[in-house]
């Protein structure tokens, strides 16, 4: 049987807002679609260049962000001088932009024949070991360097894995993005309502991916990031000890000041079933161990980090008073 497909009521005013947000939707998805179609022409040096100057027109012009990441860079560097300061706004900017670009590129370019043209591994038999392995894995990074070519490169090399993502709010472009993303054997998951898959997933030996430096909260767990109170979402941790999943903390940063060369790096690896330093004692112990992993690589290109992100909020004052005893 055929289901009648519904009558649009022109009297329906909601029918009509949502016609025409479907229609801005896929608007800007058709812009973005062609921005991207034009930067997949550019040759690397010019759309570096041109990644450069918009940085510079945002710094100058745009309140983009503007009070967030001058707060976060306060916090983080409160020794340095306003103009150091402003001189890693403008560098995060050319990352940021320069990001977009090599995503465009990646599915262009970026191919099992050529990969070492683009990337380099550090700790390479530290990630072979733990994505070969038979036992499950959790995999954390942050918003730094180019985490999506980093994910597009684990999945080229055979790592599968399935990631935790916020759905975007455009669905034109959401499904567009889903498709870069698990081009190369990612599975993508919504961050709602997703703790029954993943741990099925776990339980039958998958990798796990997920950005760390997600903000949990007042009733998240609380550790320094970078030096300045942070929460943490209980969940990354517990996905680990629950499942007796090591945890990898990785990274993929641009390196030699180039457009698409890039260094992927296992950082440290935390694993509950050999634990001698005790990393894994509790949600609190493997919580802070992972934050330290990821400001080990923030601190190696500090203009790569998204300092516009809304990592820091202020704690509870309780969860203030024993972070500042603890420091």
């Amino acid at each position: 049987m055929i289901t009648p497909i519904p009558r649009f009521n022109p009297r329906d005013a909601a029918a009509w807002k949502t016609a025409a947000q479907r229609c801005a939707d896929f608007a800007s998805y058709l812009m973005v679609r062609l921005v991207v179609a034009v930067i997949q022409t550019l040759p690397l040096d010019l759309g570096d260049a041109l990644s450069r100057g918009l940085a510079t027109l945002i710094c100058r012009l745009g309140p983009l962000r503007k009070q967030t990441t001058a707060g976060n860079l306060q916090q983080v560097f409160p020794d340095a001088s306003e103009r150091q300061r402003q001189a890693i706004e403008a560098a995060m900017w050319h990352s940021l932009m320069l990001m977009v670009c090599e995503i465009a590129w990646a599915q262009r370019r970026l191919h099992l024949t050529n990969w070492s043209q683009y990337v380099r591994f550090r700790n390479s038999r530290d990630i072979l070991r733990n994505c070969l392995s038979k036992r499950p894995a959790v995999m954390v990074t942050g918003h730094f360097g180019n985490f999506e070519v980093g994910g597009y490169t684990a999945g080229l090399m055979g790592c599968e894995s399935t990631t935790i993502a916020r759905r975007l709010d455009n669905p034109f472009l959401n499904d567009w993005v889903q498709r870069f993303r698990s081009a190369k054997g990612q599975t993508m998951l919504d961050k709602d309502g997703c703790a029954i898959e993943v741990d099925q997933h776990l339980a039958a030996g998958g990798t796990l991916a997920i950005l760390a430096d997600q903000h949990a909260g007042p009733k998240g767990c609380w550790t320094n990031f970078l030096g300045v109170p942070a929460s943490c979402h209980k969940a990354l941790a517990l996905f680990s000890l629950g499942s007796g999943a090591p945890m990898i903390a990785g990274a993929t940063r641009r390196i030699d000041g180039q457009p698409m060369k890039f260094e992927s790096a296992c950082i440290a690896v935390a694993d509950p079933e050999d634990d001698p330093e005790g990393h894994c004692q509790s949600v609190q112990s493997l919580t802070e161990w992972y934050n330290r992993q990821l400001a080990i690589s923030v601190s190696e290109a500090v203009e790569q980090y998204w300092w516009l992100h809304r990592r820091w909020r202020e704690p509870p004052p309780r969860v203030a008073k024993r972070l500042a005893k603890a420091a």
